[in-house]
């Protein structure tokens, strides 16, 4: 091996490890973040009873090398039908380890599916790329089928086909328009009026819950609950935002509407993880 080959291989491998640490880390700054309406957080389990805080944690550092795997797979490659296929076989094991680790629990599928294919993204572009050029790599990636992915059952195509609407698919295949369009900008304003990270994150997941088909809201609560989480977003954010009296306000109203209904946005908190993701990587 020349010594160009080793250093291909070294910045392969630097880079890799970057990226998937930078999505791991994106994950559990998404668990950690409170206060959140339904969703785990620092303060307990929101609507859900059969996850928490730690078990969050633990499923997103499972989670490790099936990124670094994917990252490695992209790196200086080209979208075509085999890193399709490879992408989806490394996320199918990295679900395994999830599901080990959690005891059989969901916490991190839709999560597999957006970073995973962000992570290989960045990848793709050697680790240096801006927003919008790994979420349109992205997207490419996600219009390509996996022929070698087996029949199986899914919640979310479930949730879609019944109630005819995007789900995490499409989310992707669209370029993620909910990141680039919304949570990213609204990150970046909040910031600029002065809220803390904290508050300026949150008001980056109520961006997302002001118009995304959640199919988790849906499994749960149907349509009247996803129309319910799409005006209380909107009264936030209306307010002035997570980091204002009067948002803080219609904040709680939005929490309490939720957990009454015992619905979660686990949707949204998937793309905030991804928001967080490319907020940490992407070159502006």
């Amino acid at each position: 091996m020349d010594t160009l080959t080793l250093s291909n291989d070294t910045c392969a491998e630097t880079v890799a490890r970057r990226l998937a640490g930078h999505a791991v880390n994106a994950l559990i700054g998404e668990a950690r973040l409170s206060p959140k309406p339904g969703l785990v957080d620092a303060r307990g389990s929101g609507s859900h009873d059969d996850m928490d805080l730690p078990m969050l944690e633990a499923s997103a550092k499972s989670l490790q090398t099936a990124f670094l795997s994917m990252a490695l797979a992209g790196w200086s490659r080209r979208p075509d039908t085999a890193l399709r296929r490879r992408i989806g076989a490394i996320g199918r094991e990295g679900e395994k380890t999830m599901m080990k680790t959690t005891g059989g629990i969901n916490t991190h599928r839709g999560a597999i599916w957006t970073l995973g294919l962000l992570v290989t993204a960045g990848a793709m572009h050697d680790g240096i790329a801006t927003a919008d050029d790994m979420t349109r790599t992205a997207a490419r990636l996600a219009c390509l089928d996996d022929t070698a992915c087996p029949p199986a059952f899914s919640k979310g195509g479930y949730v879609t086909g019944r109630y005819k609407v995007p789900g995490a698919r499409e989310e992707a295949q669209s370029g993620f328009p909910h990141i680039t369009q919304l949570a990213l900008p609204r990150l970046a304003e909040s910031r600029q009026q002065g809220a803390s990270e904290e508050e300026a994150r949150i008001d980056a997941l109520l961006a997302i819950m002001t118009s995304l088909s959640d199919t988790c809201v849906l499994s749960r609560g149907g349509p009247a609950a996803l129309d319910a989480m799409h005006a209380g977003a909107k009264a936030v954010l209306a307010a002035g935002g997570m980091g204002t009296v009067e948002g803080k306000k219609a904040f709680d109203a939005l929490e309490y509407a939720m957990l009454s209904a015992r619905v979660s946005p686990g949707g949204a908190a998937d793309l905030l993880a991804a928001s967080l993701f490319l907020d940490s990587v992407a070159v502006r």
